[in-house]
């Protein structure tokens, strides 16, 4: 199969597309964000990729080992959810060890995460620290390559924690470092198994936006810049008085619940109770970068990318990238406010390729959207030095076995196929017309 092929199936789709060489160590890396959407605790199979899609794969993989290599299941989920609740939903330890010994070959599962939170009320009160990755982790600066490089945002991110002191000392001038976990950098083979999701700060979650999930320190990523763009930041639209009130309001209670011991996050939760009341909730108000206009995001996912496809494991970065499959879970996908408090959408939908931007490129319309509105798609076509990918959406070719999506991708992306809705911050701003 070529870069510029992608593969659109409602009925089993062939994985052969998939090259694996006996004696390779390939890392499989689903969607593990959190073990339940949250606000249904009993809906999980829009949120997580499915068990049948990682079961499959795994024994592909391992069939075409020929007993000889290994095999790693990994991810790095959202820091405040259970891996335990998450691998005993998928069975994930009965596919993994069911694998190993038809095929005698290794299959491990690694949560790649250093620390798990608790979260109550919305407020961090817990940090419980994990082993994280046992290959060790890897620092990578792109420095004057990095998209971040001279942005505007400069000095204004926010990471994933409440202190964002840290996430601006990796990110100014040409320090823009990245430390991501050892195990897919060392592999042979890396293969993304995403969900077909919407997003609130990159309008989906497909390949691109799933590599997120090999980072060994969150609070090293940039996910908004504080303020609006009036003032070079990206947090919300609009830079009111109310919204200044809210940001100072907001820093005062990161500031009690990080520093001040046991009383500091019970305050936060009330503080926060107030503040909803008095801003607005978020699943109705933009804030922290959930919308359209979030010009952060897509640059670290970007970075990441390519960390990925050419870091060495001296942290240093080679000419050609890592061999590199994968395959979209949009069995049920998710719309409206994802990734993980949309609405399930029952797509029977699995999207496969080799190139992650054309992939990418042909799942958005798939769900109803325009590539070109997507940042994080969009910009990936225009990168110079590390690309992402080598091909043109003129060249792009679909195989499918829905009619009307068969042919060169330009030709038929005018056909109708799902509706997704997106992210209230996205809508009106990312579907295609």
């Amino acid at each position: 199969m070529l870069n510029n092929r992608v593969l659109v199936y409602k009925s089993e789709i062939d994985l052969s597309f998939i090259q694996i060489i006996p004696g390779d160590w390939v890392v499989i890396k689903p969607n593990f964000v959190t073990e339940h959407k949250e606000n249904d605790s009993l809906e999980w199979r829009s949120v997580i990729t499915n068990p049948e899609i990682i079961r499959t794969t795994c024994e592909y993989v391992a069939e075409h080992l020929c007993g000889k290599g290994k095999i790693t299941i990994c991810d790095a989920p959202q820091t405040d959810s259970s891996f335990t609740n998450i691998i005993n939903k998928l069975g994930l330890y009965e596919i993994a060890s069911e694998c190993s010994k038809r095929f005698s070959i290794s299959v491990d599962i690694i949560d790649l995460r250093n620390e798990e939170w608790v979260n109550e009320q919305g407020i961090i009160t817990q940090r419980n620290k994990r082993q994280g990755d046992p290959n060790g982790s890897i620092v990578f600066n792109l420095g004057r390559d990095s998209l971040f490089f001279g942005f505007k945002g400069e000095g204004r991110y926010y990471g994933a924690d409440y202190d964002s002191t840290v996430v601006n000392q990796h990110h100014q001038g040409e320090t823009q470092e990245y430390l991501l976990c050892a195990t897919p950098i060392l592999a042979d083979v890396f293969i993304n198994l995403p969900k077909m999701k919407t997003h609130k700060k990159s309008g989906v979650t497909l390949n691109l936006k799933n590599v997120v999930g090999i980072n060994a320190e969150k609070n090293w990523l940039p996910h908004h810049s504080d303020g609006s763009p009036s003032i070079g930041g990206d947090q919300f639209p609009d830079y009111s008085l109310k919204r200044r009130f809210e940001q100072q309001a907001v820093k005062l209670v990161r500031t009690l619940s990080l520093n001040v011991p046991y009383i500091g996050p019970k305050i936060s939760q009330e503080l926060r109770k107030a503040g909803i009341l008095a801003f607005g909730d978020g699943s109705k108000v933009i804030r922290s970068g959930n919308w359209y206009g979030n010009d952060t995001v897509w640059r670290m996912v970007l970075d990441l990318n390519r960390c990925l496809l050419y870091g060495n494991q001296d942290g240093s970065l080679r000419t050609s990238p890592k061999r590199y499959y994968c395959l979209i879970d949009g069995i049920i996908g998710m719309e409206g406010s994802g990734p993980m408090q949309g609405t399930p959408v029952q797509s029977n939908i699995i999207i496969g390729g080799i190139d992650p931007v054309v992939t990418d490129m042909v799942a958005a319309r798939v769900m109803g959207f325009d590539w070109r509105k997507i940042p994080m798609i969009r910009e990936a076509f225009n990168l110079k030095k590390l690309p992402l990918t080598n091909v043109l959406p003129s060249e792009v070719m679909v195989t499918s076995d829905v009619p009307g999506w068969n042919g060169r991708f330009l030709d038929i992306e005018n056909n109708t196929f799902l509706n997704f809705k997106p992210h209230y911050g996205w809508s009106g701003n990312i579907e295609y017309e």
